[in-house]
């Protein structure tokens, strides 16, 4: 599960979850985290590919409600075929043993 910045620099949470997307990651939940809550920022951000949209200050509650709801409940299958578990270890987002 990913929580991310919709406002972050150089490439800002909606560019990062099309990218994220884009190399096949479509099973993985992605939550917009964001300070501002703009009329229509959650559709946008439902249109990038995320699946739910929070707003700051995140309370601990809403967290376990999320991880509940995208990962325990949820149909889709978190298991990363062997391309995705070979792309993560190459790109060093995990370590190997």
């Amino acid at each position: 599960m990913i929580f991310i910045d919709v406002q972050m620099p150089k490439m800002d949470g909606i560019e990062a979850t099309k990218a994220i997307r884009k190399k096949g990651f479509d099973t993985i939940p992605i939550v917009a985290i964001t300070a501002n809550a703009m009329k229509g920022d959650r559709e946008r951000c439902l249109k990038a590919g995320m699946d739910d949209f929070a707003t700051k200050p995140i309370k601990r509650e809403l967290v376990f409600e999320m991880i509940k709801k995208l990962v325990l409940a949820s149909p889709k299958s978190f298991i990363l075929s062997d391309r995705k578990t070979d792309m993560l270890n190459q790109s060093s987002l995990i370590d190997s043993p």
